[in-house]
């Protein structure tokens, strides 16, 4: 009975441990990039507990055959994407990205047995493919884990009653704001009518350098004209960046004397749990609201949101790679200290 407790226990352990991790962190704060980590080891571990106690033939061939096709999926689904976001936005550097990420997978993938191929004799190429490797799976595995993540945060119901609802800009056309941020003014005004409208709205975003008025500006007409009464919006028109709409809101809420308040923050929900990131850097109690992106563009503008997280959470990268630098130097620091002290 003693050993089936134990066998029991080793198998439930992972899940045990990652689910509590995740739940400590998640109370705690739930605006944390380290919540994905645990989330996605969470559900990698209910993953090997489920094939454990339904182990069958048809799920082993689904596992088989999953693994090594995943990345060709992945692959092929990030070049069509990529082709028409393109077709319909234009060729920039950001609808270049799904195309980006396919050749950063298929250099990883087929770029490192050709070079391990190539210089098989050299220890210097294998440690460096080592290393690359290893950078490489962090990626990607972070990358897997913000975007089941930021999907399950936005997915959790939001039934509070907010003081404030900041709605962050998103372009202009002349003085209209695009169907983008037309999309995230509707979402905040439809919170705005379901909680009573109680709250004040936000229009957050400054004058840009080829708009002819503010972000904030073109909102607050759009509101209006929406019947939105005029003393139920304030306006935040400073800000140029996620992070400024945020601090500069903050400063504007703060100063209204409310004492403790709680926002709701509207963005396009690519854009939420970002921002909900930096909202909880700058001290900002609330919750990310999204507005629905269009199919299509969803992956490139998700790809851009994970490179602006791992801009801000680069601190894996460093430890890996002086892990790796020590693994490689040891062997010289244990030959110059025998140089150094040869009789001890």
């Amino acid at each position: 009975m003693l050993s089936v407790l134990v066998e029991e226990l080793v198998i439930w352990f992972p899940v045990i441990l990652w689910g509590s991790l995740f739940a400590w962190s998640y109370y705690r704060e739930p605006r944390q990039f380290k919540n994905a980590i645990f989330f996605l080891l969470l559900v990698l571990s209910l993953i090997g507990v489920i094939f454990l106690y339904s182990y069958s033939s048809s799920l082993t061939l689904f596992l088989v055959l999953f693994i090594p096709l995943a990345p060709i999926v992945t692959i092929i689904f990030l070049v069509v994407n990529g082709v028409r976001v393109m077709r319909r936005e234009g060729v920039s550097l950001p609808t270049l990205l799904p195309l980006l990420l396919a050749v950063a997978i298929i250099a990883w993938l087929v770029g490192l047995p050709l070079v391990l191929g190539r210089f098989r004799g050299s220890s210097v190429a294998l440690s460096l493919a080592a290393l690359v490797c290893v950078l490489g799976m962090w990626f990607f595995f972070s990358f897997v884990a913000l975007l089941l993540y930021s999907w399950f945060y936005r997915k959790l119901p939001r039934k509070r009653v907010f003081d404030y609802i900041i709605i962050h800009g998103a372009g202009l056309r002349g003085e209209e704001p695009t169907p983008l941020l037309r999309g995230r003014i509707d979402k905040a005004v439809e919170l705005w009518k379901a909680q009573g409208a109680r709250a004040i709205l936000v229009p957050s975003g400054g004058q840009g350098s080829d708009e002819v008025i503010s972000e904030a500006e073109a909102m607050s007409r759009y509101l209006t004209a929406s019947g939105i009464p005029q003393d139920s919006i304030l306006l935040e028109d400073r800000s140029t960046t996620t992070m400024e709409n945020l601090l500069f809101a903050k400063h504007l809420l703060d100063a209204q004397g409310l004492g403790t308040y709680r926002c709701a923050f509207v963005t396009s929900d690519y854009h939420v749990f970002r921002t909900a990131l930096y909202a909880s850097k700058v001290g900002l109690k609330g919750d990310g609201i999204g507005s629905k992106t269009a199919g299509y563009y969803f992956p490139t503008a998700f790809i851009r949101e994970f490179i602006a997280i791992t801009k801000e959470h680069w601190l894996p990268y460093v430890i890996i790679t002086m892990i790796w630098a020590a693994s490689v130097l040891a062997p010289y620091f244990g030959h110059l200290l025998g140089i150094l002290f040869p009789n001890q």
